[in-house]
């Protein structure tokens, strides 16, 4: 998978397929329509591509949304280039790109830059300054512009529609099988490791500590996780909170890896949700504290 930052230099791929959208976590959903787009690029022998932007369009008009994504953009791009994407081009969503109006943006992205065959969109497609645009203007400038729009079904999982929205609903609600069988995959939050106070060392539990920068904040507490660090796995516990039995102030995601005694500072590490165990609770003292973190990892190993 090539990666184009700049619509200038995207030369051998037009007459493409292009799958337009933000794809935040990559759900079944947008896996759905991207598997569509690369059949049909595959049918008609053609090249195919997808358009995303950063950051989230959500994120740039609200500054004040801090917390909101469900995967940071490596994960995107490693996610897309699984699926098969000849090519990605990550747009950057600024003032100047923002005041771009549908018109414009049918024109000189998906005309003159790209000069696309098929456009793979879902139904609630939005785009353009103040999201004027949508699926029928699509349609309606097909013939102009020589592209044909493609709206894929929407996937339902019960009565509604599968979207990112819900699933930082679940997550936010410490409902991560739900959230896992959304997404295809277990929900994965990775950072550095940060130095900390030392106090889990102290008590016998060292943990990494990550800052969860941009990510939603799942359910405050204690969850089943699985580490990724290089090409190895392991099993551990992990705490999402502010420590309140030490009067923490700060948000961090702590985990504790069972069976690896290694420096991990500044060491990059992948943290899969597996089960949320229970919520954070302030303790009357450390002994209490260990106690119950002993009990949380009898349960998560079990």
């Amino acid at each position: 998978m090539i990666i184009y930052k700049n619509l200038n230099k995207i030369k051998n791929f037009k007459k493409s397929v292009i799958a337009i959208g933000n794809f935040d976590g990559l759900h079944l959903g947008h896996q759905k329509v991207l598997k569509q787009g690369y059949l049909k690029a595959k049918k008609n022998k053609l090249n195919f591509g997808v358009i995303t932007f950063e950051p989230l369009p959500v994120m740039f008009f609200n500054k004040k949304i801090l917390n909101y994504r469900i995967n940071n953009l490596d994960q995107k791009i490693e996610g897309l280039r699984r699926l098969k994407i000849d090519f990605l081009t990550i747009i950057k969503f600024n003032k100047k790109f923002s005041s771009l109006n549908y018109k414009e943006f049918i024109k000189k992205i998906i005309f003159q830059k790209l000069n696309s065959r098929f456009i793979f969109i879902s139904k609630n497609f939005k785009f353009g300054k103040n999201r004027e645009g949508d699926v029928e203007k699509l349609i309606y400038n097909e013939s102009l512009f020589n592209y044909k729009t493609c709206v894929s079904k929407a996937l339902k999982k019960g009565n509604k529609v599968l979207s990112s929205s819900i699933i930082r609903s679940k997550i936010k609600k410490g409902k991560i099988s739900q959230v896992n069988k959304f997404l295809g995959r277990e929900w994965c939050i990775e950072g550095k490791v940060i130095k900390g106070k030392k106090r889990g060392r102290k008590i016998g539990f060292p943990t990494c500590n990550i800052k969860l920068d941009e990510y939603v904040v799942p359910k405050i507490g204690v969850y089943a996780v699985k580490v990724n660090i290089n090409k190895f796995k392991y099993k551990g516990i992990a705490n999402v909170g502010y420590r309140p039995t030490f009067r923490g102030k700060v948000l961090l995601l702590e985990v504790n890896i069972f069976n690896l005694k290694a420096n991990l500072y500044k060491k990059k590490i992948k943290v899969n949700f597996i089960k949320f165990i229970r919520p954070e609770k302030k303790f009357k003292n450390i002994n209490e504290l260990k106690i119950q973190i002993k009990k949380d990892i009898i349960k998560v190993k079990k």
